[in-house]
């Protein structure tokens, strides 16, 4: 059946039927790189600049974290064609029916964070391009207008759901890289690739914290996706090749260089030419933007912010509402995802009014690689050792208010996956290294350094793969096919059964 995009979704976590699954791998491509052909993606671009890089510097830690982004998030791109549901509820594989919770604060802890950012950079092109044009003070009323104004045609895009999302990604991808490519032309003139930065050689003390940091901070952008990757991906057919499912998600992060590098060249030519815009105590790389655009480029910068803005938005927020409804099942997806917004909004409000943006942006950014890197480790030797086998009717016993299945382990708790990605999370933030905002008690091991995600990454991996070898899961969890890499017991799994007494229904196939 298809469904119209201007009919309200219904669809909540459980698993998408066959007869609806008509997306292509090209759609997750578009939903990706939509998410993230973004001006609030230029912001995070001009971050290698805020930090005192120069501009090839700049572009090396640019490719550098988000080729290990991509690679980090292409696996997340399988549990929604294999299982039909989003990646919170798959990670009932991995942490148990009750520890997929964890994949559902990561997701709200991700949608709060980029839906802000969004909202924040495009309102404050909207804004600032109005300013210029006609003149609209710029006032913290007239902000907080275009803020509420932003968001909720976000939220009108999100209740409305995956189809309408879909066209606006279509939109999006093709009209916000035509003005980006514009955007080149606008600043051909002014740009010089021998931009030198604030560092005389790379042997300065504050050189590799500040290259690793900018890398850090882009390597965000992918990762955010991590959690709420299969909210796309769960329309896609279960035969699809996994090739190609993996590829679209790993080419989208790819593409998104044009919108980084447009970050990190404006930025640079703000740097020369309005250097007062990246003071690093108070930068605003919007208003250095629209100090240093032509007259013409105004109208092409207030349409990249809205519709780039509306992708970032949507895709941020519609993955979080859907997960929140499945925790708390008295409320529908619509509900939750206003639900969600207002509590983005709320944040949006206070970070913008009351605390340093910048800041707020840069320990947000590390918080999520810090929390959701080893959750997605975990999920990645997850699927490797259980050979890609999942029974989709087990993965739903939360949903349903069930007990029992193939993935209640302890009471509905995977330890081995939870103690993975708390201790490996935990350690992470110990080597977490933010000057001026969070230094770990180890954070200065490395000279200053932050080698969280690295120290975090190898943690997951062999703290993982040690106690799942140590202490084996039950044979049923891997299928007929058995483990891969690690054991397996012969621990019985309990039936499933419903909380209020009454038969469970017949499961379904398992993938």
């Amino acid at each position: 059946m298809t469904t119209s995009i201007t009919e309200v979704e219904t669809n909540g976590v459980e698993r998408i039927p066959d007869a609806d699954r008509t997306a292509r791998p090209v759609d997750l491509f578009r939903l990706a790189f939509g998410g993230a052909n973004t001006f609030a993606t230029c912001v995070l671009g001009a971050f290698p600049i805020l930090f005192g890089l120069s501009f090839w510097q700049g572009l090396a830690a640019t490719v550098l974290g988000l080729l290990a982004g991509a690679l980090l998030l292409a696996p997340m791109s399988l549990f929604g064609p294999r299982n039909g549901t989003n990646n919170a509820v798959s990670s009932s594989a991995h942490l148990g029916v009750h520890g997929r919770v964890v994949g559902s604060f990561l997701s709200l802890l991700t949608a709060v964070a980029f839906f802000s950012i969004s909202v924040w950079s495009s309102g404050d092109a909207l804004v600032g391009g109005a300013h210029r044009l006609v003149d609209v003070p710029e006032t913290d009323i007239t902000y907080g207008i275009a803020y509420a104004i932003f968001a909720g045609l976000v939220l009108v895009v999100c209740v409305y759901g995956f189809r309408f999302m879909l066209l606006v990604n279509k939109i999006a991808v093709v009209a916000a890289s035509a003005l980006f490519v514009l955007g080149a032309f606008a600043f051909a003139g002014d740009f010089d690739a021998g931009y030198a930065g604030s560092f005389a050689s790379t042997a300065d003390p504050l050189f590799w914290p500040s290259f690793v940091g900018a890398a850090l901070i882009v390597l965000s952008n992918p990762v955010s996706f991590g959690a709420f990757l299969g909210d796309w991906s769960r329309y896609i057919p279960a035969d699809t090749p996994r090739r190609r499912i993996m590829g679209a998600a790993f080419l989208a992060q790819l593409a998104t260089l044009l919108p980084f590098v447009f970050g990190l060249a404006t930025a640079s030519i703000i740097a020369t030419k309005a250097a007062k815009y990246i003071d690093p105590d108070a930068p605003n790389y919007v208003g250095g933007l629209l100090a240093i655009s032509p007259g013409w480029y105004f109208l092409p910068l207030c349409l990249i912010a809205l519709i780039g803005g509306l992708s970032t938005g949507t895709t941020a927020l519609y993955g979080t509402g859907l997960d929140v409804s499945s925790v708390f099942t008295r409320f529908s997806r619509v509900q939750s995802t206003f639900f969600v917004g207002a509590l983005s909004i709320a944040f949006i409000f206070f970070g913008r009014f009351a605390l340093n943006l910048a800041q707020s942006i840069s320990t947000f950014a590390t918080l999520i690689i810090t929390c959701t890197a080893p959750w997605m480790i975990v999920m990645a030797l997850g699927y490797v050792t259980r050979r890609g086998w999942y029974d989709a009717d087990a993965l739903q016993v939360f949903n349903r208010r069930q007990t029992g299945g193939r993935y209640w382990f302890n009471h509905g708790w995977n330890w081995r996956g939870l103690a993975t990605w708390l201790v490996s999370a935990s350690v992470a933030l110990l080597f977490t290294n933010l000057p001026g905002q969070f230094v770990g008690p180890l954070g200065d091991l490395a000279n200053g350094t932050d080698i969280s995600l690295p120290v975090g990454l190898i943690l997951a991996a062999v703290l993982y793969l040690g106690l799942l070898t140590v202490f084996p899961e039950p044979r049923a969890v891997y299928g007929p096919d058995g483990p891969r890499f690690v054991r397996a017991s012969d621990t019985p799994v309990p039936p499933i059964t419903s909380t209020d007494e009454e038969p469970a229904p017949e499961p379904a196939a398992a993938l």
